[in-house]
């Protein structure tokens, strides 16, 4: 059996439910469980020494567009909202061949890792020049974080009133004939799994009522989760209105995307019926805070999710629209919006950080991470707080009001996949180096 000892933590942050704190200053790691919590625990494997650090469960992120990694500050899409945002970037998109998303899958993933987070999803909706999902799959297997792809799609392009172009849409028999085939291939449900597939049509805006039903019962019939966009700013609310006599929350009860299967991303014009829709169906809700700020979509009503017992989870979004991968800096922006728009005492820093581990494990159906508790997965986050970031704090719990944002060790399923700060399972500098050459090329 490989063991690994977390030695001395001076705090570690377990996210169960009686205290926001452990008393335990040690975690014994087992065959990739949490073994044991307490002081002065012991081992015959391999020790890391904690002094110093706080420990958190890892973060886990809810939503992401890997691929947008090597599309970040477009010049003429960084003033726009969503929908020119996303004119402006289509035809960008549809020049990317497998070597760009496996590229910026890898970078994404691997600042997601420099900051935290240990679990991933992601939401990959167009498939141009040969993409396939596993082309995300494989990339991630590489990094070795654990990893919730979902197959998304768009089917409705201009000429038929959606908002894609038409090259970068699919038929849909053939969108759900892939959707079988990446399910059948490379969902793995057990505990413990690195990696679950999620079905995902893109947007209401494009694609069709059937397609979004047609997924639906798919994805119940082969027991996998269902994402999309939902109610993301005042644009999307008016393009549901118009075109289908509804707010965004009838859309998506009519078609069956609610319940304890379904997340929706950003929902920040969720209206206090759909709140309480989505509280009494469990429906889950990806929270994107950077990503909404940067395309101008509003503050989302977090506290009130909260509070009304929705389950809602941190995501990054797509690089082109945070231009950041950091989860712990969306903990922190979580924090501080919820801050402006209802004072000062609307979240603490703890709970931010329970809405990105352990609310982020709820959202994507994961009851085996999130929690540092014997018998859970061992995805564990080693934050140095002596560094000048953290220098003063009379709080090393508080790490989104004085803390690193980078960890100092990141641990997957008992692995490390992060040391010292850097990367153990990839060539980054190389991997950098071959995201400027592809960038050179779609400048080119």
């Amino acid at each position: 059996m490989a063991e690994l000892l977390l030695r001395g933590a001076e705090r570690v942050l377990a996210m169960e439910d009686a205290a926001d704190e452990s008393a335990a200053r040690d975690i014994l790691i087992r065959d990739g469980v949490i073994a044991a919590m307490g002081t002065g625990l012991s081992t015959t494997g391999d020790v890391v020494e904690a002094a110093g650090c706080l420990v958190t469960p890892g973060l886990v992120n809810t939503h992401h567009h890997l691929y947008q990694v090597l599309t970040r500050a477009v010049p003429a899409g960084q003033n726009a909202l969503l929908f020119g945002w996303l004119k402006t970037l289509y035809p960008i998109w549809a020049r990317f061949t497998p070597d760009h998303v496996q590229v910026a899958t890898q970078i994404g993933l691997a600042e997601l890792a420099l900051s935290g987070c240990t679990t991933s999803s992601d939401h990959l909706y167009l498939y141009p020049n040969g993409v396939r999902l596993e082309d995300t799959i494989h990339a991630a297997a590489e990094t070795g974080l654990r990893f919730h792809p979902t197959r998304g799609s768009m089917s409705i392009g201009e000429s038929a009133g959606g908002l894609p172009p038409d090259a970068l849409v699919e038929g849909e028999a053939a969108i759900l004939e892939d959707c079988i085939r990446v399910v059948d291939a490379f969902h793995d449900p057990a505990p413990g799994s690195m990696c679950r597939i999620g079905l995902a049509p893109c947007s209401p805006f494009s694609v069709s009522r059937d397609l979004m039903r047609d997924t639906a019962l798919l994805a119940r019939d082969k027991g996998v989760r269902l994402h999309t966009h939902l109610a993301e700013n005042a644009e999307d609310v008016a393009y549901s209105e118009a075109n289908f006599g509804c707010r965004p929350g009838q859309y998506a009860e009519d078609l069956g995307w609610t319940g304890a299967d379904v997340w929706h991303a950003h929902c920040v014009e969720l209206d206090a019926a759909e709140i309480d829709l989505f509280a009494r169906t469990r429906t889950g809700v990806a929270h994107c805070p950077c990503s909404n700020c940067r395309l101008g979509s509003g503050i989302a009503p977090l506290r009130a999710m909260l509070d009304a017992g929705v389950p809602v989870g941190l995501g990054v979004d797509g690089s082109a629209s945070n231009d950041a991968g950091s989860l712990v800096e969306e903990a922190r922006q979580a924090m501080l919006l919820q801050r402006v728009s209802r004072g000062a005492d609307a979240m603490s820093p703890v709970e931010a950080l329970r809405v990105a581990t352990r609310g982020g494990a709820t959202v994507l159906g994961r009851d085996d991470i999130g929690i540092l508790r014997p018998g859970m997965r061992a995805d564990i986050a080693v934050w140095d707080m002596r560094g000048v970031e953290a220098a003063g704090s009379w709080d090393r719990a508080a790490l989104l009001l004085a803390g690193p944002r980078r960890v100092r060790d990141l641990f997957v399923e008992g692995r490390q996949v992060v040391r010292d700060g850097r990367i153990t399972t990839l060539d980054l500098p190389r991997l950098v180096a071959r995201a400027e050459e592809l960038l050179r090329a779609l400048l080119d």
